[in-house]
This record gives structure tokens, sequence and C-alpha cells, in this order.
């Protein structure tokens, strides 16, 4: 099993709660959750933090691999180690010895889930006990008394003739729990190297930082991310096709009221190649007859194990493309796991206010069953 331990604290001097503050639209500490979240070897994400609001931040992203740690005041003062509280949580915890731990610092959001799992995939070869992340600087470096350090002024090489120099960068570090235990360290034995790009290696301690690590992200990430096509359009039935309305004809049937602007509006898709799915925990043959009535590409109806992003992901097989390539519009709270995965996430103005709480969501003008699926998709095709 792979643990990913997250140590979090709320009282940092430099900047007050840095680790929930807003960063690039999410809270900062959503970065490196979202990375390991979406790592294939990744198990399980610990959140170890001595903050109630931190915790609820936390418990917000709805991420199934995510449990909060309550570290010990001791072990969250300003003096205390981050040696301190892996310690102090491995002795609680109950871990195998030869389990892999890694250490993930929140305050460097430019990692990414591809650096986590080429890591981990170099680790699980067996010729590491244990890896660190570094970056590579193409720095001259000096000592006190006036002597180069790594290169001869006398033939001062170019650049491109320069190997450089490693630098640990504090994203990760990857060990066994034995290893740590043993030597209560997060490095110990024969030590590999992760090399991670350049600019990884801003570090968020002060508020200059800050603004350095958000100009990065928005640069190398961000910038890639929004590039990346919408192939795929989810959406709920009651509260966003409908105005969540349950309506009875005299002899008992059960109706559904929904909104012809939404109907053209799966049409304008269709005509754009842009396919669209329907998802919903009811299971009714009115939804059936208005998803053929629509020609939706596809419809998961009933309650299924792993819930709707289960079913996400079914369809992300299917049609060989990545959560990040959906746009998903919900409104309640069976489709918190589901918006806080995808690519582009929306509700309607109504929505439960948990799931406007989602960081980074699109919360529309338009209320459920009141066309707000096609200011959803107008929005997209802008």
């Amino acid at each position: 099993m792979t643990t990913a331990f997250i140590p979090v604290r709320g009282g940092s001097k430099s900047i007050p709660l840095k680790n929930i503050k807003d960063f690039c639209g999410k809270p900062l500490v959503y970065w490196c959750v979202s990375a390991l979240q979406n790592c294939s070897r990744v198990d399980e994400i610990i959140i170890a933090t001595d903050s109630e609001d931190i915790k609820k931040t936390v418990e917000n992203f709805h991420f199934n691999k995510v449990k909060i740690y309550s570290r010990s005041a001791e072990n969250a003062a300003d003096t205390a180690s981050t040696e301190s509280v892996m310690l102090e949580y491995l002795n609680r915890a109950n871990l195998k010895p030869d389990d892999i731990f890694v250490l993930v610092q929140a305050t460097s959001p430019l990692t990414q889930t591809k650096h986590f799992e080429e890591a981990l995939n170099i680790f699980s070869e067996g010729k590491l006990d244990s890896m660190l992340s570094c970056t590579r600087h193409f720095r001259f470096f000096w000592s006190e008394d006036g002597t180069p350090k790594n290169y001869d002024y006398h033939h001062r090489p170019r650049r491109q003739d320069f190997k450089g120099e490693l630098m640990e960068n504090g994203a990760f570090y990857i060990n066994t729990v034995s290893n740590i235990l043993k030597d209560k360290n997060r490095l110990s034995g024969k030590i590999g190297i992760y090399e991670m790009p350049e600019h990884t290696s801003v570090e968020i301690d002060e508020p200059d930082d800050w603004a350095i690590a958000e100009n990065l992200m928005h640069k190398y990430i961000l910038s890639k991310l929004l590039k990346k096509e919408i192939k795929l359009i989810l959406t709920d039935v009651d509260g966003v096709l409908t105005d969540g309305g349950m309506y009875y004809s005299e002899t008992g049937d059960e109706l559904k009221k929904f909104n012809a602007r939404d109907g053209m509006g799966f049409q304008l898709l269709r005509e754009k190649g842009i396919k669209i799915g329907i998802i919903t925990s009811e299971d009714t043959k009115i939804v059936e007859n208005r998803a053929k009535k629509l020609k939706a590409d596809y419809l998961y109806q009933g309650k299924r194990e792993g819930g709707k992003l289960a079913a996400a992901k079914e369809i992300c097989e299917k049609e060989n493309i990545s959560l990040e390539n959906i746009a998903y519009i919900g409104d309640d709270v069976n489709c918190l796991e589901l918006l806080s995965n995808v690519g582009l996430a929306a509700c309607p103005a109504d929505a439960m206010e948990k799931v406007k709480q989602i960081p980074n969501i699109k919360i529309l003008s338009k209320n459920g069953g009141d066309g707000v699926f096609r200011e959803f998709l107008e929005m997209i095709l802008r």
C-alpha cells in the first residue's frame, strides 16, 4: 500500500492560513491533493492538520482517498519538525513495515500527477531505499572564502556544456514505513533522485513566492489545461434539466417538465461533434424517453457502486478520454464527487450550498429547469 502524507499547519506566520488561501482559483492544498487523488499508485492521502478551517476545506474537495489526521498541538507548533508529525502518525497508524510512505509538501503546488506516477514507478523497482525530488539549476556557486564550488573559473563552461547542480525542491520524499521508523528521517539508505522541471523549484514560504508561483502555475500548467478540448458534456436530470419538482397526474402518473431550449442545446452540441451523456440516480421511463428524443450518446440511470463518478469513468474508458475532458453540471450532494473531478464543473443558481462551495465551480445564473443546461453549453462553446 502507498500512503501520501501532507502536513498542513494552521499557524503559518508569514502568510496566515496559507494552506487554504486562494491560489489560482483553488485553496493552495488542493493542487497536491488533486494530483495525488488522480495518481493510480497512491492508495490513501492523509492530511495532518491542527486546523478546523483546513479540515473543512479539505473535506469539501470530496476526494475518496483523503483522510484527516488531527495532529497534536505539540507537533503543530512553530518549532516542530516535519519528521515529528510523520513519526507521530506512523506510531499510531496500522501500516505495514514495507508500505510506501510519500511525504508531500502543499507549498509545492506545481507538482503534477505524472511526477508522482513516474517517481513511484522508479521506486517500486526496489533498487532504492528512499527518494527525493530535485530540480536542476545552471548556476555557479562560490564559498565565502572566494573559491568556486562547482566550476573552474579559468575555464568557464557554456550553459549548454554545463551539467548544472541538482537542488532539493521540497515537493516530495518517498520511503518505506520501516525505514522512517528506524532512522527517524524522511530519507535513508540508498537515496535516489527524481528530477523535476526547473519551474517546480518554487516553494511558497513568503508573499513574494506566492506571486511567482501563481505566474508559473498559469504559464506551465493552467494554460495547458485551458487548451484541453472538452470532448464530452454530462448532465444530471432533476434540478438541472428539470426544476426538481415531482408532478403527478390525476391517474397517478409521474410527470417531469423539461425545457425546450435545453433540447436545442443538445442539437447544437451534436453539430459541434461534442458527445453528451445523462447521469441520474433515478431510474424512470420518462428520462429514458427524453434521452432518446434528445439523441443523447449515453444514459446512465439508477444508483450504482461508485456513484456518478464511476459512471463517468466507464464513459471515459469507452471514449478513450480523461475526466479532464469532461464538463459536468449537477446540483445536489450526489453530484459532489463527480463535480470535484471533472475538467469543468458547473451548477444551477439554485443548487445546494455544498455544491456551490466546490472550488472553482461555475455557478450559472439560471435555475434548474429554466434553461440552465443551455446556458452551460453556450459558455463552453464560447
